[in-house]
């Protein structure tokens, strides 16, 4: 890494956001769209985390925060610059952010299948809580 620099998502960065998913992504999300992503900037402006490295996207993450609990979504790395410390950094800044805004327990969303997504978690300090289950009722019609 030449020069790691964390900071919020604009809303010039929404191509470059949507089209680093598609590549780096295990799996998409009914909001892994224009609107959802600028939705999602407009109503907390601090919540998308871009990693960048001499100004390339390398790196992303969504700290949400509801004024309850922390959420994080989107941890991705660019998987030709995985294991170099950019996953740890976005975790680092989205804990900070959390801090700041007086959350108290951060979850995560991780696919079930993703493996190495799962060791990557474990080894940032996480654990899965068996006796949760997420559900789900799309509000507008599409499937999840």
């Amino acid at each position: 890494m030449n020069e790691l620099h964390i900071r919020p998502a604009t809303a010039d960065d929404l191509t470059a956001v949507l089209d680093f998913w598609r590549t780096a992504a295990e799996g998409t999300s009914i909001s892994d769209d224009r609107d959802g992503v600028a939705r999602l900037i407009g109503r907390d402006p601090g919540a998308l985390l871009l990693a960048e490295d001499s100004g390339e996207l390398v790196g992303t993450v969504i700290a949400g925060f509801d004024g309850w609990r922390c959420h994080l979504y989107r941890l991705e790395v660019r998987p030709d610059r995985r294991r170099r410390g950019i996953g740890s950094a976005l975790l680092a800044a989205a804990e900070e952010r959390f801090a700041r805004l007086g959350g108290r327990r951060a979850d995560a969303m991780v696919l079930t299948g993703n493996e190495r997504a799962h060791h990557a978690w474990r080894a940032a300090g996480y654990a899965p809580e068996e006796h949760w289950r997420r559900w789900v009722k799309p509000l507008d019609g599409h499937e999840k």
